[in-house]
C-alpha cells in the first residue's frame, strides 16, 4: 500500500493522523530519561564490588569508573554520528547494514533476539524479582521460586506497557528514571555530608601498588562497563525522535556526563561509610551503605533498587524490538516482524517475541553464565559498528552528517572495545568460544533463508497461512507510510 491509497478512505481520504506509523513522539526529556534509565540497573548497586575486587584499591577502582565513564562517552559519541547519518532505527543492525553489509548485520540480529537480549532482560528481571522478595524474608534466604515468579510478573507488566502505548512506554521510562536518580541522590548526599566531616581513611594510601594485579584489572573494567551498558539503546527508536539531528547527540552527551559523575560520586559515597574489606563483603553493597548511612529510611533501598531494574527491563523491552521490527522489514526477518498495531501504533509483534524467550531464560535458570557469555557477541558488534563507521567515512566523504565525532575519539573507542573483545578470549576462552560458535551458526541460517530462500509452494501456502492469520489475530499491519 502507498502513501495515496493509504489516504483513501470512506469519502475518497484519511486524514494523516489515521494512517498507520510510528510516531515522533519522543522529545529530548523522554530521550535522556529512556537513555538514564535504561543505563542505571541493579549495576551501580552491585558492581562496586567486583570493580574493587579486581582493581585492588579504592584510588584505582574510582579511577576505573571513572574511565569506563569516558569510554562509554566515546562510544555514545560515535553513535550519536551513526544515528544522525542513518535516519532509520534499528540501532547496531542498521549501522552494520549500512557499511559493512547484510551478513554481519543479520548476524547481529540473529545473537539479539535468540540470545543477548533474553539474557540481559532475565539478568535484570531476577534482580527486580531478588530485591523485592528478599527484604520479607531478611535475614533468611528467600525462595528462588518465589523470586522467579515475582520476576516473571515484572516482565509481564513490561511487556503489556510496551504492546499498550509508546506514549506510556515512554512517561513510564520517565517516571522510573527520576526515581532512580533520586535513589542514587540518596546514597550521594549522605556520603557528601561525611567527607565535608572529614572521613577520608578509606581513601588514604588509595592507590596501593602491591595490591592491583594487571591480569585481573580488565575484569573491573568488564564489571564497570556492565553498569554503563545501555548507552545506545537510543539509537534502536531514531524514527520515533522528534528532531533527531538535534536531540539524539544532546541526549547521548548529556546522559552519560550525568551517569558518570553520579557513578563516581555514588562510589566515594560508598567508600565514606565502608572500608574496602567491608564492601568486599557485601553483596547488595546499596543496603549494606543504607543500613549505615540512612537507617531510618533503609527499607525504602531495597524498593528503588528493584524500580531501578524495572526501568532498565523497560528501557530494553521499548528499544530492542525496533531492531527487530527494521530487520523484518529489510527482509532478515519474517514479516509479520515489521508490522505494527492499527490501533496502539506500537510493534506489537516484535515486543511479543521476546516474551517467551525471556521466560525460558528465566525458567532454566543460568542467567550468570549466560551475561558472560553474550558478553563478546555484544561488544565485538559494536567495535564492529564503529569500525564501519570509520570505514564509510573513508569511502563516502560526501555523506551528510550532521554531528560528526572527532575522528581521534573514534579510533580509541573502536581500538579499545576490539581490545575488550581480545581480552575476553584470553581470559575466559570456554563462554567466548562458544558465543563464537553461536553466532556462527548465523551464518548457514543466513545463506538458507535470505540469501537464497525456497520454499517449496505447499510450504509457502502453509507459511502464508499462517502469516495472515496471526496478523488479523493481532491486528497489525505494514506501516502506511515511510518514516526515515
Amino acid at each position: 500500500m502507498n502513501v495515496t491509497q493509504a489516504k483513501k478512505g470512506e469519502h475518497g481520504k484519511k486524514e494523516k493522523y489515521e494512517v498507520v506509523h510510528l510516531r515522533r513522539e519522543i522529545g529530548l526529556l523522554p530521550a535522556v530519561c529512556f537513555i538514564i534509565g535504561t543505563v542505571v540497573g541493579s549495576g551501580i548497586f552491585i558492581a562496586p564490588k567486583g570493580v574493587l575486587m579486581n582493581s585492588g584499591s579504592v584510588g584505582l577502582s574510582l579511577l576505573v569508573w571513572a574511565l569506563c565513564g569516558v569510554l562509554s562517552l566515546f562510544g555514545a559519541l560515535c553513535y550519536a554520528e551513526l544515528g544522525t547519518s542513518f535516519t532509520k532505527s534499528g540501532g547496531h543492525y542498521t549501522y552494520l547494514l549500512e557499511t559493512l553489509g547484510p551478513l554481519p548485520a543479520f548476524l547481529r540480529l540473529w545473537v539479539e533476539f535468540l540470545f543477548i537480549r533474553p539474557a540481559v532482560a532475565s539478568y535484570v528481571s531476577l534482580a527486580f524479582g531478588r530485591y523485592v522478595v528478599e527484604p520479607f524474608f531478611a535475614p533468611c534466604v528467600a525462595p528462588p521460586a518465589l523470586i522467579k515468579v515475582v520476576s516473571l510478573l515484572g516482565v509481564t507488566f513490561v511487556v503489556a506497557v510496551n504492546c499498550w502505548s509508546v506514549t506510556m512506554a515512554s512517561r513510564t521510562q520517565v517516571t522510573l528514571t527520576f526515581i532512580k536518580m533520586f535513589a542514587l541522590v540518596l546514597i550521594i548526599i549522605p556520603g557528601v555530608i561525611e567527607l565535608v566531616k572529614g572521613e577520608t581513611k578509606h581513601f588514604q594510601n588509595g592507590f596501593e601498588v602491591e595490591s592491583i594485579t594487571l591480569d585481573k584489572l580488565p575484569l573491573a573494567f568488564y564489571n564497570g562497563l556492565y553498569a554503563y551498558g545501555g548507552w545506545f539503546y537510543l539509537n534502536f527508536v531514531t524514527e520515533e525522535v522528534i528532531n533527531p539531528n538535534r536531540n539524539i547527540p544532546l541526549a547521548l552527551i548529556f546522559s552519560m556526563v550525568t551517569v558518570t559523575v553520579l557513578y563516581v560520586l555514588v562510589n566515594v559515597a560508598y567508600y565514606t561509610m565502608m572500608s574496602p574489606a567491608e564492601l568486599l563483603m557485601s553483596d547488595a553493597v546499596a543496603v549494606t551503605f543504607a543500613n549505615r548511612a540512612l537507617q531510618g529510611l533503609a527499607p525504602v533501598i531495597p524498593i528503588l533498587v528493584a524500580l531501578s531494574c524495572l526501568g532498565a527491563l523497560n528501557g530494553g523491552f521499548f528499544g530492542s524490538p525496533r531492531m527487530l521490527f527494521v530487520g523484518a522489514r529489510e527482509g532478515h526477518w519474517p514479516p509479520i516482524f515489521s508490522m505494527i498495531h492499527i490501533h496502539r501504533r506500537t510493534p506489537l509483534p516484535a515486543v511479543l517475541l521476546q516474551y517467551p524467550l525471556v521466560l525460558l531464560m528465566l525458567i532454566n535458570g543460568e542467567i550468570y553464565q549466560l551475561i558472560n557469555f553474550a558478553s563478546f557477541a555484544r561488544w565485538f558488534f559494536i567495535a564492529l559498528a564503529t569500525l564501519g563507521m570509520l570505514i564509510h567515512r573513508y569511502r563516502s566523504p560526501l555523506h551528510p552528517r550532521p554531528f560528526k565525532v572527532p575522528l581521534a575519539i573514534a579510533v580509541i573507542f573502536t581500538v579499545v572495545s576490539f581490545f575488550i573483545v581480545g581480552v575476553s578470549l584470553y581470559s575466559d576462552p570456554w563462554n567466548t568460544g562458544r558465543s563464537c560458535a553461536f553466532t556462527l551458526t548465523g551464518v548457514p541460517v543466513y545463506y538458507l533463508t535470505v540469501y537464497r530462500f525456497h520454499l517449496p509452494n505447499r510450504l509457502k501456502h502453509i507459511f502464508n497461512y499462517c502469516s495472515v492469520h496471526l496478523q488479523i489475530l493481532l491486528e497489525v499491519t505494514q506501516q502506511e507510510v515511510q518514516t526515515y
